[in-house]
C-alpha cells in the first residue's frame, strides 16, 4: 500500500506539543530522555493494555530491528534511533515486516509506502515528539490515521477533552455513538406539487450526537436523497423505453436558444399551517436509515447527519419530479430549516411546530450521484446555512445525462432510462398504498406529460432540459465546492465535472477537484488517499470556523494516475497548455493530412447485431479489434509512442462525413493501444469491513483500484453526434443523403498518462451499442480523411 496524503497539516514544534499534551502525551523536556519518552509515548498509545506485562507481551509482537524485538530493545535500554523508530511506526501503521516492507531496507520501504518522516537526531527529545506527532497523523495501511485507530480502541474514553475537540486541525472521534438521538420531522415547503391545496410537507431523518442535549450546538452534513426512503424498481424496469429502434429524421429548423429558455413562472401556494403547538423534541423516530459511511465517519466527530428524499417519497407529500426546479425548492427547505428559516413539524397532522435548536446553523452537503446533484442545485440557490457542498459522480446539465448533442444517449449501465422512469423509480410513496392513493392519478398525468417534454423523438435539448440545466446559474454559487468524480464514468459522464469545474473559474467561492480512475464509485474506503482526512480538514474549517489553512492545504486538482496503484498527483488545472493534432490516415493517425476517403457500413449482420445488444462487453471489445467490426466503423492509431503523453483537458475531433440517408449520427472513442497492465475501473475489496469509522461504530469495506492482467486497449474517453445538430443541441440542422457536412465534436474530458511504446487510437461508428438508440440501419458513413483530424490537449506538468 502506498500512502497519499494531502489533508495533514505541518505544525510547530511548539503547537506539536500543545496539541499532544491536550490528548494524553506529556510532551515536554522533563520527561526524561527521547528513549523514556518515546516509550512512554507507546505506553500510552497501547490502549487495550493496561499493565506492565501487558505492555511487554504488546512490544515483543514487534520488530525493533531485523533481530531484535522489540520487548528486549526496551529491556536492554538500547537508546532510539531512526532506523528503530520507522520499524516500529511501520508496524504500528498496521504495515506487515516481510510482506509490506523488508527490514533490513528499511529506507526502501518508507520511500515504497511514501511514509511522511522526520529527520533529525532521535536522541533528542524534540525529534521524539515531532516524529511522534507526525506519527499520530499518517495514515495506516487499513485507510485511517493512527489518531483515528487509537480513538477506535477506546483512546479518548479516559480523556478529559473538550467536544468538539480538534487535532491537527480535524475533528476527533470523541461522540458517543452508542447515544446518537434518532428524530423525525416534517419541513414545510414552499410547494403544492401534488395541487391538494395544502404545503407539501417532507419528512426529515436526523441523527445528532446525545451531547447536544447538554448545549452543544452542531453544524450538519445534509444528503439529499430521492432514494433514502426506497425505490419502486418493477415500476422503473416496466417504464424502460425500448432502444432498439431506428434514429429518426428530423425537420430542419432555424430554432434558437431563446425559443426555448426556461422562464420561471413564480408559483401561487397555499397559506403555511396554522402552528397549534410548539415542542422541542420529536415524537417520532427511526431505526437503520439509508446511510453513506462519510456521514458516519463525521457523527463520531461532533456533526449532525440528516437525510431528506424530498417531494414524492414515503412519507412526505408532493410527486417526484426528477431534476426539476420544484425539486431543488424542497431540497433547498431542508437547509432552511437548519439554518432556522423555515418551519418543520412533529408530524403530518397536528402542526406542532419544532425548531432545530440543536444546530449551529451551519450546512454542508455531502453525497454521489443524484445526491450530489442535488448538491450542486441547491448551492446555486444561494441559501443562507449551506456552507459547502462535497459532490461526488453529480449531475451539473441533465441534458448530458440522457441525451448529447442531438442524441438520446443512456446513461452508462441503464439502457432506456429516461427522466420519467427516474422519477417513478424515486416515487417511492407507491409503496404507501393508502398515502399513494390520493396522488396516483394526479401521478400518472405528469407522467405522461414528462414522456411527452423530455421528448425521446429527436432527442434535442428544449424547455424540460433547460429547466434541469444548472450551469447557466453556476455563476450564483456562494458556498465554496468540493468536486469527485471518475474519469472512468459512463453513468454520469465526465464532462458534468468539468463543465461545472469550467463555469466555478469565475465564482469568487474556493474550490476543489479529486478525480479518480474509477467508474461511479465513492471512494471515502480507498486507503491509498486520505479522503476523510481531507474532507475533515475541510468540514472542520467550513462548519466549525476551525483556522486549519484548509483552502491554502488542499490541492486545487488532486488525480489519480492511471499508470500505478495507489499513486495520487496534484494539478493546477484540469486544461493543457499544448495540443497536438493528428489527421485521419486510411488506417492511421498521422503528423500531416491525408487524402481518401474511408466508408463504413452501421449495419451488421443480424445475428451479429442480436449477439452485441445481449453482450455489450464483446461490442466494446471487438471495436476496438481487427475481426467481426471490419468495415463497419473506422479504426486508426498513431504509430508508437517515442515519448510519453499527458493529455490533460478535452480532445477533439472534427470529422468531414458523409451519410448515405438523410439521417445519421457519429460515435467517437480515443483508445489508448499497446499491451499493459491497466487499472481496474471497479475497485477490488481488499479488507471486509476493514474501515472502522469510531469506537464500537460503523464499518465500511477498503476497496482500492487495482492493476488487472495485461491488456491490448483500455477506452480513454468519447463522445457522440446526431449529424443533424452539428451547430447547436436544440437546432435541427438539413441532412442530405450523400452530401458532406463538417461536425466538430468535443470528446469528454480526461487526464490520462499515455508512456512511451503506446499508440493513440480513433475509432468511428454510427450506433453506440450502451449508449444510443439500435436500429441497425442501412446507413453507410464516408470520412473525408484530409478535413478529419483528432486535437489531444496536452500538459508537461505532470511528466516532470
Amino acid at each position: 500500500m502506498k500512502i497519499n496524503q494531502f489533508g495533514r497539516i505541518t505544525v510547530s514544534i511548539k503547537t506539536a506539543k500543545k496539541e499532544l499534551r491536550a490528548i494524553g502525551y506529556p510532551a515536554s523536556k522533563n520527561v526524561g530522555d527521547s528513549t523514556a519518552l518515546y516509550f512512554d509515548f507507546l505506553r500510552r498509545s497501547l490502549v487495550t493494555v493496561k499493565d506492565e506485562a501487558g505492555f511487554l507481551a504488546k512490544i515483543g509482537n514487534l520488530l525493533a530491528n531485523p533481530t531484535t524485538d522489540l520487548a528486549d530493545f526496551y529491556q536492554v535500554k538500547q537508546p532510539i534511533s531512526r532506523e528503530t523508530f520507522y520499524t516500529v511506526a511501520l508496524q504500528l501503521l498496521e504495515f506487515e515486516a516481510g510482506v509490506d516492507f523488508d527490514p533490513t531496507k528499511l529506507e526502501e520501504g518508507l520511500s515504497a509506502i511514501n511514509l511522511p518522516t522526520v529527520d533529525g537526531d532521535f536522541s533528542e527529545v524534540d525529534t521524539i515528539i515531532e516524529a511522534w506527532y507526525t506519527l499520530l497523523n499518517t495514515h495506516t495501511k487499513n485507510g485511517l490515521c493512527l489518531i483515528d485507530q487509537l480513538a477506535n480502541q477506546g483512546f479518548f474514553l479516559d480523556k478529559e477533552v473538550s467536544k468538539p475537540f480538534f487535532f491537527n486541525g480535524k475533528a476527533q472521534a470523541v461522540f458517543d455513538t452508542s447515544k446518537l438521538i434518532r428524530e423525525v420531522v416534517y419541513v414545510e415547503a414552499p410547494l403544492d406539487t401534488d395541487q391538494d391545496g395544502k404545503r407539501d410537507l417532507l419528512k426529515l431523518e436526523i441523527l445528532r450526537p446525545a451531547e447536544t442535549e447538554q448545549g452543544i450546538k452542531v453544524p450538519t452534513l445534509f444528503t439529499a436523497s430521492p432514494y433514502s426512503q426506497g425505490v419502486n424498481g418493477p415500476a422503473g424496469e416496466e417504464l424502460t423505453y425500448d432502444v432498439n429502434v431506428p434514429l429518426e429524421r428530423k425537420e430542419p429548423n432555424e430554432m434558437t436558444y431563446e425559443d426555448i429558455r426556461y422562464q420561471p413562472v413564480e408559483p401561487i401556494l397555499p397559506p403555511e399551517r396554522p402552528v397549534e403547538g410548539k415542542a422541542t423534541h420529536a415524537t417520532e423516530s427511526f431505526t437503520k436509515e439509508n446511510n453513506h459511511t462519510l456521514n458516519d465517519y463525521f457523527l463520531a466527530r461532533g456533526f449532525a447527519v440528516v437525510y431528506g428524499a424530498g417531494i414524492g417519497t414515503i412519507d412526505s407529500d408532493g410527486i417526484q419530479t426528477c431534476g426539476s426546479v420544484e425539486q431543488t425548492t424542497a431540497m433547498v427547505a431542508y437547509i432552511e430549516w437548519l439554518a432556522g428559516n423555515r418551519r418543520a413539524f412533529t408530524n403530518r397532522t397536528d402542526n406542532v411546530r419544532i425548531k432545530a435548536w440543536w444546530s449551529n446553523k451551519k450546512v454542508a452537503m455531502t453525497g454521489k450521484s443524484y445526491l450530489g446533484t442535488l448538491a450542486t442545485a441547491c448551492a446555486t440557490r444561494q441559501v443562507e446555512g449551506l456552507e459547502t457542498i462535497i459532490s461526488e459522480a453529480a449531475i451539473s446539465n441533465w441534458y448530458q445525462y440522457y441525451r448529447d448533442n442531438g442524441l438520446v444517449i443512456a446513461p452508462g449501465g441503464f439502457p432506456g432510462e429516461d427522466a420519467d422512469v427516474l422519477a417513478i423509480e424515486t416515487f417511492s410513496k407507491m409503496k404507501n398504498a393508502g398515502d399513494y392513493l390520493h396522488s396516483k392519478e394526479f401521478f400518472m398525468n405528469y407522467l405522461k406529460e414528462m414522456a411527452e417534454l423530455q421528448d425521446r423523438k429527436t432527442g434535442n435539448y428544449n424547455t424540460f432540459w433547460d429547466e434541469r440545466n444548472y450551469l447557466p446559474f453556476i455563476k450564483d454559487i456562494q458556498c465554496d465546492v468540493v468536486m469527485v468524480h471518475g474519469l472512468n464514468d459512463w453513468n454520469v459522464k465526465p464532462r458534468q465535472v468539468a463543465d461545472l469545474w469550467d463555469a466555478l473559474k469565475e465564482v469568487p467561492v474556493a474550490k476543489k477537484l479529486i478525480l479518480h480512475q474509477g467508474q461511479h464509485i465513492y471512494i471515502n474506503n480507498v486507503p491509498s488517499i486520505d479522503f476523510q482526512d481531507m474532507m475533515n480538514l475541510w468540514l472542520s474549517h467550513k462548519l466549525y470556523g476551525i483556522e486549519n489553512g484548509a483552502k491554502e492545504i488542499l490541492p486545487d486538482i488532486v488525480y489519480q494516475k492511471n499508470t500505478e496503484a495507489e499513486t495520487w498527483e496534484t494539478l493546477t488545472d484540469w486544461q493543457g497548455e499544448e495540443k497536438k493534432t493528428y489527421f485521419f490516415g486510411e488506417d492511421r493517425l498521422a503528423e500531416m493530412a491525408q487524402e481518401g476517403t474511408v466508408t463504413f457500413s452501421d449495419q451488421l449482420p443480424n445475428e451479429q447485431f442480436t449477439s452485441y445488444t445481449k453482450n455489450i462487453e464483446r461490442w466494446e471489445k471487438e471495436v476496438k479489434e481487427a475481426g467481426p467490426m471490419d468495415g463497419h466503423r473506422y479504426l486508426a492509431k498513431t504509430a508508437v509512442l517515442s515519448d510519453e503523453l499527458f493529455i490533460n483537458g478535452r480532445p477533439t475531433v472534427k470529422i468531414r462525413v458523409a451519410s448515405s440517408q438523410d439521417v445519421g449520427m457519429l460515435s467517437v472513442e480515443l483508445i489508448d493501444f499497446g499491451p499493459a497492465k491497466r487499472l481496474k475501473p471497479v475497485p477490488d475489496v481488499l479488507v471486509l469491513k476493514g474501515l472502522q469509522l469510531g469506537y464500537n461504530w460503523r464499518e465500511d469495506n477498503l476497496v482500492e483500484l487495482k492493476l488487472a492482467g495485461e491488456s491490448d486497449h483500455k477506452l480513454i474517453t468519447r463522445g457522440h453526434m446526431n449529424l443533424q445538430n452539428r451547430h447547436y443541441p436544440w437546432k435541427n440542422d438539413d441532412l442530405k443523403a450523400g452530401e458532406f457536412v463538417e461536425i466538430e465534436l468535443e470528446l469528454h474530458p480526461t487526464i490520462y498518462h499515455l508512456p512511451a511504446g503506446r499508440q493513440i487510437g480513433v475509432a468511428v461508428f454510427g450506433t453506440d451499442f450502451e449508449k444510443t438508440v439500435r436500429g441497425n440501419q442501412d446507413i453507410q458513413y464516408t470520412i473525408d480523411l484530409a478535413a478529419s483530424q483528432l486535437t489531444v490537449p496536452l500538459t508537461q506538468e505532470a511528466c516532470r
